[in-house]
C-alpha cells in the first residue's frame, strides 16, 4: 500500500474505532431504567355515585354560550364583553403563543443551522514572524467570507423528543386558556346571579321597613292612649333600625357586585353603575340532566383534565430527554468560504477553504447527576398522573355536588312555596280578626312581615336554582370541547 493510500486511511480508520469506542462505552453508562409508580386512572371505572346514576340521562351538551339559557341580553353582553377584553384572558393567551414561540425554538434544534460571515482587518504584520515579504512589515488588509452548516444527528432522539414536550406545553397553554374562559363566564354569571337576588331582597327589605314604620306609628299611638308602654314603643323602634341597616347591607351588596362585575368584564367602576336589574329566567329541564355518555366523554369537556393529561405527555417525553442525555451527541459541521491577504484575489479559486468537522461527546463522569435528572423525570412523571388522577376525581365529584343541590333545591322549592301559603293564610285571618275587631293592627302586621320574611326566603331558594344551574354547566365543561392525547 502506498503512502498517500495509506494517508488517506488512517482517518476513517481512527473515526472507525473512536466511533466504536464511544458506543462501547455508551453502553457502560450507568443509565438506571426509570421506575415510574403512577397510573392513569380509568373514569370509567369510579362510581359515579347514585345522584349521577338516578339523573336523566337525555340532555346535550352544554354549548358554548351556555348562559343565554337564562335570557337576560344584558347578561349575554357582559360575559361577551369580558370574553374580548378581561386582561387576564388575554394574559392566558399570550401564554399559548409564548409556548408556541418555545416550540420553535426547540424545533429549530433537530434542524440543520447555516450560517454566513463575512470579514475585514487591516494588520501590520511582523518582519521577524512566519509571514514573508513583501507583507512582512507592512500593513495589508486580510479579508474572509465564509459559509457553515451543522447538524445534530439527534440518535437517540433528545431533541426531538425535547420537541414533543415542547409542542406538549402548547397543549397545556390552550386548555388553561379555555379554562381561564370558563372561569371567567362562570364567575360573570354567578355574580350576576347574586345581584339579581339582592334586587329581591331590597323590595323585600323595603316592603319590611314599610311595615316595622307603620307598626312603630301604632305604637306611639297605643303609648299616648295608655294602651302600651314606652317598652313597647322602644322595642319597635329598635326592629326600625335593624330593618334600616338591613337594607343599607343590601345596597351596599349591590354595589360591590356592580363593581365586581365591571371588573370581570375588564372595565371601570363606572361601568357598573349602568348595570340596570337582572331579569334572569331559567325554562324548566334546563337543571338536572345529563349527557348519556357520563363519565367517559366528561375528559375532553373538561380543560382542567385535558391540561393535566397533556401535562403527562409532556413529563413522558422529558423522561426520554434525560434518557437520551447517557447517550453520545454526535455533531456535524463543515465550512467552506475564501480568504486572502488583500481583496484582489478574494475571488480568486486558490483563496477557496473548506472543511468538514464531525463531533461526538459523551458523559462519562458526571457524579451522578444524569441519573438524578432521570429519576428527577420519573418522579415528575408521576406527580402529573396523579394530578390527572385528581382532575378527574374533582371533576365528578362537581358534577355530582350539582346535582345533589339541584334536588335539594327542588324539595326546598316546595317547602318555601308551602311556607309562603301558610303565612299568607294567617296574614288573612289576622286581617278577618282585625275587621272584626277581635285583633289589633299590630298582629296584622306582624303576620304581614311573617310573609314578607317568606318570600324573601323563596328569593333565595330560586336564586340557588340558578345557581346551581351555572355549577353544573361548569362541571361539566361549559361547552368545552378538546382533544385529548
Amino acid at each position: 500500500m502506498n503512502r498517500q493510500r495509506l494517508s488517506a486511511l488512517l482517518p476513517a480508520t481512527i473515526s472507525a474505532s473512536l466511533l466504536g469506542l464511544l458506543m462501547l462505552l455508551a453502553g457502560c453508562a450507568p443509565m438506571e431504567a426509570v421506575r415510574t409508580q403512577a397510573q392513569p386512572v380509568n373514569a370509567a371505572a369510579l362510581d359515579a355515585g347514585k345522584a349521577i346514576r338516578a339523573a336523566r340521562a337525555d340532555a346535550e351538551w352544554p354549548t358554548e354560550h351556555w348562559w343565554e339559557a337564562l335570557h337576560d341580553s344584558q347578561l349575554n353582553r357582559i360575559v361577551d364583553s369580558a370574553l374580548e377584553q378581561q386582561p387576564t384572558l388575554k394574559a392566558a393567551q399570550a401564554r399559548v403563543r409564548q409556548a408556541e414561540a418555545l416550540a420553535g425554538i426547540t424545533r429549530a434544534a433537530t434542524l440543520p443551522r447555516v450560517d454566513a460571515s463575512a470579514s475585514a482587518d487591516r494588520e501590520r504584520y511582523s518582519a521577524n514572524s512566519t509571514v514573508p515579504p513583501p507583507l512582512a512589515g507592512n500593513y495589508a488588509w486580510k479579508a474572509s467570507a465564509a459559509v457553515t452548516a451543522s447538524y445534530d444527528l439527534d440518535l437517540w432522539g433528545r431533541n426531538r423528543q425535547a420537541l414533543s414536550a415542547a409542542l406538549d406545553e402548547v397543549q397545556i397553554a390552550s386548555a388553561e386558556a379555555q379554562l381561564a374562559r370558563l372561569t371567567l363566564a362562570s364567575t360573570i354569571v354567578r355574580n350576576y346571579v347574586q345581584l339579581s337576588l339582592q334586587y329581591a331582597l331590597h323590595d323585600s327589605a323595603e316592603q319590611s321597613l314599610a311595615q316595622r314604620q307603620c307598626l312603630l306609628d301604632i305604637s306611639r299611638q297605643r303609648h299616648k292612649a295608655g294602651l302600651a308602654s314606652e317598652l313597647d314603643v322602644r322595642s319597635m323602634e329598635t326592629t326600625l333600625a335593624a330593618g334600616r341597616r338591613e337594607l343599607e347591607q343590601i345596597e351596599e351588596s349591590m354595589a360591590l357586585l356592580r363593581n365586581q362585575l365591571a371588573a370581570l368584564s375588564g372595565k371601570g367602576p363606572g361601568d357598573g353603575d349602568t348595570i340596570a336589574r337582572p331579569v334572569l329566567a331559567l325554562q324548566s329541564g334546563h337543571d338536572g340532566a345529563l349527557p348519556a355518555q357520563l363519565p367517559a366523554e366528561l375528559l375532553g369537556h373538561r380543560p382542567d383534565i385535558v391540561a393535566q393529561r397533556w401535562r403527562i405527555e409532556a413529563a413522558s417525553a422529558r423522561i426520554g430527554v434525560a434518557q437520551a442525555a447517557f447517550y453520545p451527541n454526535i455533531n456535524l459541521s463543515a465550512f467552506a468560504g475564501l480568504q486572502s491577504l488583500g481583496f484582489s484575489h478574494l475571488l480568486d479559486g486558490h483563496s477557496a477553504m473548506a472543511g468538514v468537522t464531525p463531533a461526538i461527546s459523551l458523559p462519562l463522569f458526571e457524579g451522578g447527576r444524569l441519573r438524578s435528572q432521570l429519576q428527577e423525570q420519573g418522579a415528575l412523571y408521576d406527580g402529573a398522573v396523579e394530578q390527572y388522577n385528581a382532575s378527574i376525581v374533582q371533576a365528578l365529584a362537581e358534577v355530582a355536588n350539582a346535582l345533589v343541590r339541584i334536588n335539594s333545591v327542588h324539595e326546598q322549592q316546595a317547602l318555601a312555596s308551602q311556607a309562603v301559603n301558610v303565612a299568607k293564610r294567617q296574614q288573612q285571618l289576622a286581617e278577618q280578626a282585625y275587621r272584626a275587631g277581635l285583633s289589633d293592627a299590630q298582629t296584622t302586621i306582624s303576620a304581614q312581615l311573617t310573609v314578607l320574611n317568606e318570600q324573601q326566603q323563596q328569593a333565595v331558594v330560586a336564586s340557588k336554582q340558578l345557581e346551581n344551574y351555572t355549577l353544573l354547566m361548569t362541571a361539566l365543561g361549559g361547552g368545552i370541547k378538546l382533544e385529548l392525547p
